[in-house]
């Protein structure tokens, strides 16, 4: 008997069309639905399948957003956003919902005026309410809520002083919130609510999410606005900031930094040496390196990119020495060559090196000039009109010959009794080594918004820079002698240390 065998079934399961996604929404009171979305259909008609399907009326008062912490609003924009499998929630518009929230944020009820700026705090991250929101000038409700707050609730803050702070922390969460869509300018702010605002960093320093709050909104005034970093710089010094980094909350320490260099960043050209001097004076960087980065818990992100930006900020006052040319005719800063050379060798020279002829005093300075390393033996003026790094270099020598004046002799020295193929030019590597630096700490280059490679050593002398450059001219050194190094390996000898 012959078998029959069955045809094969050679059809294969097709994949959902593209544009249809499959969700579930919920409605307070009801089981949740699930339903196929179709991409290629209009929002508003889908919204209005969604409400006859419960028998809701006027659908057009009703949007979609996502059930997840963020309760973003669903539209026209970020639909395609939506996956297979999302949980999605039927609710009032975005506009109902702004108009909502003004009125009750203004209620005589302070339980009801609390619930309603801590439900708008949350609302004002979504960029669709926030718009919504600020077209009923909402912006210029909050901020005389806050210009206003402490006269209006003085019995308040008696009485009920937790929840006042509450009030306060809502509010201005979410001020900050709606600023940071950047839909409204940072100009439109009164003198009053910086005041307010900035009086917030002292007053309520114990309150962690007011101050938090209040020195976010500095930062961002500072950052965006040339009139509103005046008058911040008016209302807050580096006095009243100093003590937050001296406290144990590493968000608040953080915040701290960032508006000391947005005032840092935005400062005029002639004001940043005069606020590098005033951070020097309130031993900004030992607060920083006792409280911060020796404190027993390890630096976030945020924190390092601070860091970060404060070290390349104060690096950058060094741009106008790194960039300016030594001029030969001046005479103070051929003194600064002599100095370089009566420290090397006057102890050696003879009590009356200055009698004598002219000649044979140059021929002297022309003999210690070589030992000195420079390029321009009768002129060593000369080696420093090549900029990057200018005069940099020669503050750097002079720096090093003052402030470590035995290593300095000793290397000039060591370099001056060796074979002449065989010497590391003290000169020749001080201005090669300074422009290393230069390029290697970013001098004169803005901070990167990403970058949070800071060193812990700025934080440790007030005189970095020309720390790094001492440290390093005798690690070149010690380098050379090792590799006993010629002339033409100084590239290789650099690339070591």
């Amino acid at each position: 008997c012959p078998v029959v065998l069955a045809p094969k079934n050679n059809s294969v399961a097709m994949p959902p069309p593209a544009d249809i996604v499959k969700v579930a929404i919920e409605w307070p009171g009801a089981f949740p639905k699930l339903m196929e979305i179709d991409q290629k259909k209009p929002l508003s008609s889908i919204i209005k399948e969604v409400c006859d399907g419960w028998s809701l009326a006027n659908h057009d008062q009703f949007a979609l957003q996502h059930a997840d912490s963020s309760n973003f609003y669903i539209t026209e924009k970020n639909r395609n956003e939506i996956k297979n499998g999302a949980i999605l929630r039927l609710t009032t518009s975005p506009a109902q919902n702004a108009q909502q929230l003004h009125e009750r944020i203004q209620s005589s009820s302070m339980d009801a005026k609390l619930e309603a700026l801590k439900d708008l705090a949350n609302y004002s991250r979504d960029v669709t309410f926030a718009q919504e929101f600020i077209n009923l000038d909402g912006i210029s409700l909050l901020t005389q809520m806050v210009e206003s707050g402490t006269e209006r609730y003085q019995k308040l803050q008696k009485i009920m002083k937790p929840c006042f702070g509450d009030m306060l922390s809502f509010t201005l969460t979410a001020f900050v919130e709606l600023m940071d869509h950047g839909i409204v300018s940072w100009d439109t702010f009164s003198v009053a609510f910086i005041k307010k605002i900035a009086s917030y960093v002292n007053k309520f320093a114990s309150d962690i999410s007011i101050l938090q709050r209040s020195l976010a909104i500095l930062e961002s005034m500072v950052l965006n606005s040339h009139d509103l970093y005046q008058k911040v710089a008016q209302e807050i010094t580096i006095g009243q900031l100093i003590p937050h980094l001296q406290g144990t909350d590493q968000e608040i320490q953080t915040y701290t930094i960032a508006v000391i260099n947005a005032l840092f960043l935005k400062a005029p050209d002639d004001k940043r040496q005069e606020m590098a001097n005033i951070l020097a004076q309130k031993q900004l960087r030992s607060i920083i390196l006792t409280h911060v980065i020796r404190a027993q818990r390890a630096i976030n992100n945020e924190m390092a990119h601070q860091l970060y930006v404060l070290q390349v900020l104060t690096f950058n006052l060094l741009e106008d020495r790194m960039m300016t040319k030594m001029d030969p005719q001046d005479q103070a800063q051929r003194d600064i060559i002599f100095e370089l050379r009566r420290i090397a060798f006057d102890a050696e020279s003879e009590p009356n090196n200055s009698s004598g002829s002219i000649e044979k005093r140059k021929s002297m300075y022309t003999r210690d000039y070589k030992k000195l390393g420079f390029i321009n033996h009768v002129n060593p003026a000369m080696d420093f009109t090549q900029t990057p790094p200018g005069m940099l270099a020669l503050d750097n020598m002079l720096y090093f010959a003052k402030h470590h004046q035995d290593a300095y002799i000793r290397i000039v020295l060591e370099n001056s009794s060796r074979e002449d193929k065989h010497e590391c030019p003290f000169g020749r590597s001080s201005i090669e080594l300074t422009k290393m630096l230069c390029e290697i700490l970013k001098v004169g280059e803005l901070p990167s918004e990403t970058c949070n490679d800071f060193h812990p050593m700025f934080f440790t002398h007030d005189r970095s820079f020309e720390e790094f450059f001492c440290i390093c001219i005798q690690l070149l050194n010690k380098t050379w002698k090792e590799m006993r190094a010629t002339s033409e390996d100084f590239n290789k000898a650099r690339k070591r240390v």
